[in-house]
């Protein structure tokens, strides 16, 4: 058996909790290069603060995260950001801006100060903006895109960053079915070639498809970790989304399928 490399993200005894209520308590897990990690979980459970919290953009409660070794609330955020990205659920439009000057905010990072973004960040940016499909509305104004191609924009956003760890919070909102997969590939791929990824989702049948283990969070401080084989079974959604779910077996995997009936 191959050595597991080393994790690049590492999670120590992390506390999440809002006021009079614990969501999650003493989360512990690795995530290496090559991985995808899907985060599933009810609506409230904490997936935002949890995503939050490991990108060091909000406080833990008690415990930490090291990214690469330093600790990501201790770290220069610069620093951080050359190694990692946050893809958060809401992205606010504070200035009118081209799709281009809003996705070159990517390379801020890499980019020294008192210096412009170079031809080689506007042609990364540019690249990025053509592997989500939205490369030929580089000059539109952002007030004109639609919920969808404004999701779009924000991942081109991060892919621009060119992180080795990207941390996604809902990054199917606000898409159609076609630009959901089209997505998830491409975080897929990413993956596959080395970077590290976690993503929280709604959809069981997504994780199942594109992540390599799942991060199942309760609300109540439990949460369960390990591969999408062995995590994701009917019983424990049906558990998790408080709600009967049925595993349908399709071609060489299964789909989850909420029933409706009571418990």
């Amino acid at each position: 058996m191959l050595p597991q490399p080393a994790a690049v993200l590492e999670v120590t005894d992390l506390d999440v909790r809002v006021p009079g209520r614990s969501l999650v308590g003493g989360l512990s897990f690795g995530a290496g290069p090559g991985e995808f990690i899907a985060v599933l979980g009810q609506n409230g459970c904490g997936k935002s603060l949890t995503m939050l919290t490991l990108g060091g953009l909000r406080a833990a409660d008690s415990g930490s995260v090291l990214l690469n070794g330093d600790d990501v609330h201790a770290t220069p955020r610069q620093r951080i950001a050359r190694s990692l990205a946050v893809l958060p659920q809401h992205s606010d439009d504070l200035f009118p801006s081209t799709v281009m000057e809003t996705a070159l905010a990517g390379r801020h990072p890499h980019v020294a100060r008192f210096r412009w973004e170079s031809a080689a960040d506007r042609a990364i940016t540019q690249e990025a903006l053509d592997t989500v499909g939205i490369g030929e509305l580089a000059n539109r104004d952002i007030t004109t895109l639609s919920g969808g191609e404004r999701r779009r924009l924000a991942i081109a956003q991060v892919l621009a960053q060119q992180p080795s760890v990207f941390l996604l919070d809902e990054p199917t909102n606000h898409l159609d079915p076609q630009h959901q997969m089209d997505t998830l590939g491409i975080f897929r791929r990413k993956a596959d070639e080395g970077a590290t990824v976690v993503a929280s989702l709604h959809d069981a049948n997504l994780a199942i498809r594109f992540a390599d283990r799942c991060l199942l969070l309760f609300g109540d401080g439990r949460w369960d970790v390990g591969p999408v084989g062995d995590v994701l079974e009917a019983g424990r959604l049906s558990r998790l989304y408080a709600t009967p779910i049925e595993a349908i077996p399709w071609r060489d995997s299964k789909v989850f399928v909420a029933t409706g009936s009571e418990l």
